[in-house]
């Protein structure tokens, strides 16, 4: 196999690993998105309505109770996925510049025959 073709060879095979680092990505930050908008649709939530005073009151209590609780946990999940996001992001970085060297190498060995 001549050099040209094995930098074909590993440029085609970085692509593959470009392609499936940014499908990762791309769910990472679908996940990480699907859960902030869970937390703003928590946050952005009203009191109860057409209830006496009293009922709308410790309906409302109950409703904060459990949203903080909710939110709690909204955080720690979006504090996990954006370390994933994160990582990912680096990984597909990572792989375009592989990617990036392999392509320019294989120019600069096509530009000397």
């Amino acid at each position: 196999m001549t050099g040209c073709k094995k930098f074909q060879t590993l440029a085609t095979l970085s692509q593959l690993v470009l392609d499936q680092r940014l499908a990762d990505l791309r769910q990472a930050a679908e996940r990480l998105e699907r859960s902030k908008s869970q937390l703003r649709a928590i946050n952005a939530a009203g009191a109860p309505v057409d209830l006496p005073p009293v009922q709308a009151g410790l309906v409302d209590l109950a409703c904060q109770r459990w949203a903080d609780i909710r939110r709690a946990e909204l955080n720690t999940i979006i504090a996990q996925q954006t370390v994933a996001w994160m990582q990912a992001k680096s990984g597909a970085a990572a792989a375009f510049g592989r990617l990036q060297a392999l392509n320019g190498a294989a120019q600069r060995l096509d530009r000397k025959r």
